[in-house]
């Protein structure tokens, strides 16, 4: 058989065919030959189909699972079930981790192929490619800026590394001022037009700030933010939910987003990411009850009586839970009632309402299926790291179910929902931040923009109650939604507490947060007081004696062992995991 192989492969009309799916170099150094490079690139940002090793789901770029490192999300789901994740949200990392090797791969091979997209470019000389570059050069500064958030000493691929195939780059220490570069080099070539689903030159200002605000440049981040406010085309969607559904989709609040779709089959369009973060019960029958809110979170949506958030003790009261309790039902014997789950009083305390947009509840509609009954839709036991909350965003509406729902297998799970990689709101909050870190503060700054992002809030449309039958009650708030605006900012170190709060309040539970903690320097305090904490809370899951204490060098995620290896030792360990 193998000399019959040999023999087939040698003849002379099988050398002279180009391999399938292949498109020889020659054949793309035209416009289309561009433009399908660059869909190529902007295709890596979730995660498939890059020639990936690791963990898939750890690929995407909605990065729903470091969130589980935070104290905003359990892991979910049975200890048993995907133990290298149970590690990572254990604090029980390892190098040869799986879910460290998606990430990495996956982003530097969205950097190969921005890299691809600006050599095709200049082996074209007769044609104006400045735009499709400026893409190009936003692109690669947007993989390494992950490449970075999450690694820390990653290694700068060149245009010139790619075209020589030289991937095996040394790693001295960050990468800011080559993302800077790139960043710069896009707001350069790019003009203000929104193209959806691509990047245009107030996007490229946006992340140039982001990157300055990541390094604690805050004068220059500024007036980038100032800029994209005051004079760009972005704005805040009435509706705080219609930023994770897809009636909201590519709105003036989307700034930059991964653009997903489902279809008949298995899409593999959709959020390949997210397939373990459904209900593992309940009504869409998926798998697999991963990424679970945490009480510490839910707490964190109470407010005081005058709407505003408990900064300094909302760890103090819990907001009350099912935890602990079974799903139990009233049978009334009328099949056309729903069973009604009994025995639980949802909290009765004032709440900030965007947390049943974010968190589902027992007892309060799950985005328009009907109230949830509590533990019957939870695939984990009380013995397990999971608690009594099911995530929100991002996940189907019941009346957008057929048009964002892919079918078969593991393909139901594969969302068309688009995740927002940066809203207008994320640019409100960080210009806030900036405003009142830069050397001379900002305050009155800074609170307009908190506000804009509470107004919101205060002024959206409520979930609402629900009647015996599930269905809404009209003009009937579901729980008792409190929120109001800030009068002032007194002092620096207030605003800094209430900018911090609101992010949380806001991008809870979309990916940020573990970041955000990093950078502002007190991940280690935060989550280890968070995993004291949650562990009264879910008494019975025998908390303290599963998680190691967060360390410094939990600050970065290792680089995986096996690109060190690939790379002939090239590649060194970051400092802190040496």
């Amino acid at each position: 058989m193998l000399v019959g192989l040999l023999l087939w492969a040698c003849a002379d009309d099988f050398t002279e065919k180009a391999a399938t799916g292949n498109i020889p170099d020659q054949d793309l150094q035209t416009a289309t030959g561009v433009e399908l490079k660059l869909t190529a690139a902007y295709s890596a940002m979730d995660g498939e189909r890059v020639n990936r090793q690791g963990e898939g789901v750890a690929a995407g770029g909605d990065n729903w699972w470091t969130d589980v490192v935070s104290d905003d999300a359990h892991r979910g789901s049975t200890d048993g079930d995907n133990t290298a994740l149970f590690q990572v949200e254990t604090l029980d990392w390892q190098t040869g981790n799986s879910w460290f090797l998606g990430r990495w791969s996956a982003l530097y091979g969205g950097v190969n192929r921005s890299n691809a997209v600006l050599a095709l470019i200049d082996q074209i000389t007769d044609q104006d490619f400045t735009r499709q570059a400026g893409e190009a050069y936003f692109l690669r500064g947007y993989f390494n800026f992950e490449l970075q958030k999450f690694y820390g000493y990653p290694s700068f691929i060149s245009v010139e590394n790619l075209v020589n195939e030289e991937f095996n780059q040394p790693n001295p220490g960050p990468i800011w001022a080559e993302i800077e570069a790139d960043f710069q080099a896009a707001i350069e070539r790019l003009d203000d037009e929104i193209i959806v689903g691509r990047a245009n030159a107030w996007v490229a200002k946006a992340f140039l700030g982001k990157a300055y605000l990541y390094q604690g440049k805050y004068d220059e981040a500024l007036p980038l933010f100032n800029d994209v406010i005051n004079n760009g085309p972005y704005t805040l969607n009435t509706e705080f939910v219609d930023n994770f559904n897809a009636a909201g989709e590519n709105s003036l609040e989307s700034m930059f987003a991964i653009q997903f779709a489902s279809d008949d089959g298995r899409s593999f369009n959709g959020n390949g990411a997210g397939t373990l973060n459904f209900p593992g019960g309940g009504p869409l029958g998926t798998c697999c009850g991963f990424y679970q809110p945490t009480q510490d979170l839910v707490n964190a949506y109470q407010t005081d009586g005058s709407g505003l958030p408990l900064l300094d003790t909302y760890a103090a009261t819990d907001v009350v839970s099912d935890y602990g309790i079974n799903s139990t039902f009233d049978h009334d014997d009328n099949e056309e009632t729903p069973e009604i789950p009994t025995d639980f009083t949802p909290h009765t305390g004032p709440l900030d309402p965007r947390l049943d947009y974010t968190v589902s509840r027992r007892g309060i509609d799950y985005n328009g299926f009907g109230r949830n009954p509590g533990k019957a839709w939870i695939r984990a036991t009380f013995s397990d790291i999971s608690g009594p909350y099911l995530p929100k965003k991002n996940v189907y509406q019941a009346d957008e179910v057929g048009a964002n729902r892919g079918t078969g297998g593991w393909g139901s799970d594969w969302s068309g929902i688009n995740y927002n990689v940066m809203r207008f709101a994320d640019v409100l909050l960080m210009a806030a931040e900036a405003a009142v870190e830069q050397t001379s503060p900002n305050l009155p700054l800074a609170l307009q923009y908190v506000n804009r992002v509470r107004d919101r809030a205060k002024n959206m449309t409520y979930v609402q109650a629900l009647d015996e039958n599930d269905d809404p009650i009209p003009d009937t708030d579901a729980a008792n939604y409190q929120i109001e605006l800030y009068a002032s900012f007194p002092d620096q170190a207030f605003a800094r507490k209430a900018i911090r709060f609101e992010r949380r309040l806001e991008f809870g539970m979309e990916g940020h947060r573990l970041f955000d903690l990093r950078r502002w320097g007190n991940a280690m305090e935060t989550i280890n007081t968070y995993i004291e904490n949650e562990a009264e809370d879910l008494d019975q899951a025998g908390y303290d004696s599963k998680f190691n204490e967060y360390q410094p060098k939990h600050d970065l995620f290792p680089i995986p062992i096996n690109a060190i290896d690939q790379s002939g030792n090239v590649l060194e360990q970051s400092p802190l995991w040496q």
